[in-house]
C-alpha cells in the first residue's frame, strides 16, 4: 500500500467515526472473517463501525464473533440506507466492484464519503478513495492483517480479531492448499495461533460441521458429475428442484465443485447452480495450472475471480448454458 495513503487513512482514523464496513454479495468466509476483524479492530480505535452484507451469510459462520451484529440490507433496506447516508468512511472488503454489492450498489454510489477497497481480486474498479488492491494475495484476510500492520497497530490483534483472520485466510487458501498460500501466509498463521486462537475448532466450525441435508445434496451433486477426459473439464449441475429436495440452506454448496478437480487429469471444474428466485444460474470455476478462470468467466459468463478460482451467472436455461459451456471448451486449449 503506498505510504501517502497509508498517512492519509492513519488521519482519517485519528478521532471517532462512524465507519461502514461492505462484503459482498453472498459473502464467504473470507469476506465475513476479513469484515468482522475490521470490526473489532475500530472498535479498540474508539470507532463506531457496522458490517452491513448485501444480503445473508452462511449459517456456518454465525459462530464468528459479533456476526449477530451484522446488519442485513435485504433485510433492512431503511434502516441500512440510512447508516450508509451518515456513515463518515466506508471500507469495501473482499470484492473491486460496487456492482458486487447487488441492489447496494445505488446507495454506496450516492455517498460522497471516503472509500477504502482493500481486495486481492484481478483488474479493480476505481469508486474507492483509497485503494489496497493486490492479487498476489491469497485472502482478503491477510491483507487486513497487513493493513492493521501498516497503520503499526499490530499490538491490537486480539483473539477475537486474530480468529475472524483466520478464518478469512483458511477459507480463501482451501484449508492452504492452493497456489496462493506462501511461507508469508503461514508466518501470519503461526502469528495468529501464538495470539491464542483455536485452529483446530475453527476448521471443525467451518468443514466439519455438516448436515444431513447438506450431505444428501452432496450426493446428488456427485451422482450428477459429468467427466470430459479429452477436454480435462467435469462439472456438475444442481436444479432448484433438487436444491428444493435436500432443504437447502446459503452455504450448502459451498466447496463442491471442489471435488471436479480431485480427478486424475482434470484441470478444469464448474458447478452449475439453478436460483429461480433470481432467475439465474450460478456458477463456480476452478482450475489447476495455467488455466485463467477469471477471464474464461469474464469472457463467456458475467463474472471474474482469480487465475485458478472465479465465479460468473448465465441468464439462460440451465440446458442452454451447459449447451454453451460444452461449445466453448470445445474450442480451447485446457
Amino acid at each position: 500500500m503506498k505510504k501517502e495513503d497509508i498517512l492519509a487513512i492513519q488521519q482519517l482514523l485519528a478521532a471517532p467515526k462512524k465507519i461502514a464496513i461492505i462484503p459482498h454479495r453472498s459473502p464467504d468466509g473470507d469476506a465475513m472473517g476479513s469484515t468482522l476483524a475490521l470490526y473489532h479492530f475500530l472498535l479498540k480505535l474508539n470507532h463506531q463501525p457496522t458490517v452491513i452484507s448485501p444480503n445473508e451469510f452462511p449459517n456456518f459462520l454465525a459462530w464468528l464473533p459479533s456476526s449477530e451484529t451484522v446488519l442485513i440490507y435485504e433485510n433492512d433496506r431503511a434502516n441500512c440506507t440510512k447508516v450508509l447516508q451518515e456513515t463518515e468512511i466506508v471500507f469495501t472488503l473482499d470484492f473491486n466492484a460496487l456492482h458486487r454489492t447487488g441492489e447496494m450498489e445505488h446507495v454506496l454510489n450516492k455517498l460522497t464519503v471516503p472509500m477504502i477497497m482493500i481486495d486481492h481480486h484481478q483488474k479493480p474498479d476505481t469508486f474507492a478513495t483509497y485503494t489496497y488492491s493486490d492479487t498476489i494475495y491469497g485472502s482478503t484476510g491477510e491483507m487486513i492483517y497487513n493493513f492493521i500492520s501498516f497503520l503499526d497497530k499490530k499490538e491490537l490483534i486480539d483473539k477475537n480479531i486474530a480468529t475472524c483472520l483466520y478464518t478469512g485466510i483458511v477459507t480463501d487458501s482451501g484449508s492452504f492448499r492452493f497456489p496462493s498460500t506462501t511461507s508469508t501466509t503461514h508466518r501470519i498463521v503461526a502469528d495468529l495461533i501464538d495470539i491464542g486462537i483455536e485452529n483446530s475448532e475453527i476448521h471443525n466450525l467451518l468443514f466439519d460441521n455438516n448436515s444431513y441435508n447438506r450431505l444428501q445434496l452432496l450426493g446428488r451433486a456427485l451422482q450428477n458429475m459429468k467427466v470430459f477426459s479429452e477436454y480435462k473439464t467435469s462439472y456438475i449441475t444442481l436444479s432448484q428442484k433438487e436444491l428444493d429436495e435436500f432443504h437447502y440452506e446459503k452455504g450448502d454448496t459451498e466447496g463442491i465443485v471442489n471435488y471436479g478437480l480431485t480427478i486424475k487429469g482434470i484441470h478444469l471444474a464448474a458447478i452449475f447452480i439453478e436460483h429461480r428466485d433470481e432467475n439465474i444460474i450460478k456458477i463456480s470455476f476452478r482450475s489447476q495450472g495455467s488455466f485463467d478462470v477469471n477471464q474464461f468467466a469474464r469472457e463467456h459468463f458475467n463474472g471474474g475471480g482469480h487465475i485458478n478460482a472465479a465465479g460468473g451467472k448465465s441468464y439462460l436455461s440451465m440446458k442452454e448454458t451447459i449447451h454453451k459451456f460444452e461449445k466453448i471448451i470445445s474450442k480451447i486449449t485446457i
